[in-house]
């Protein structure tokens, strides 16, 4: 069953944010992610204003998602971002039974 890594995050060092965006696609690939939404236009409906990219991912599965955020590869790529490049609200979702 399908998961999906679902991320808001707040840019503060563009280039330096660079460095870990070059790195992730193919982190994200290696665990058969593929990315359904990154950048681009948005409306924020409810909550706060305080992000302003956002990126949607799915997954073959929960633990595909969670693997690959646990991986040594994204750990080193998002060092960069975790440097103060950038700030994260990342969760997974499960894909489910939408019809519950």
């Amino acid at each position: 069953m399908p998961a999906y890594w679902v991320a808001r995050s707040k840019i503060n060092d563009p280039v330096a944010y660079k460095r870990y965006t070059d790195e992730v696609p193919a982190i994200i690939a290696a665990f058969g992610g593929r990315v359904l939404a990154r950048g681009g236009d948005f409306r924020i409906l409810e909550g706060p204003e305080k992000f302003h990219r956002f990126v949607v991912i799915e997954f073959p599965s929960l633990d595909d998602a969670e693997a690959c955020w646990r991986s040594d590869a994204y750990r080193s790529a998002s060092a960069h971002r975790r440097a103060g490049a950038g700030e994260v609200e990342l969760i997974l979702v499960d894909g489910g039974d939408a019809t519950t």
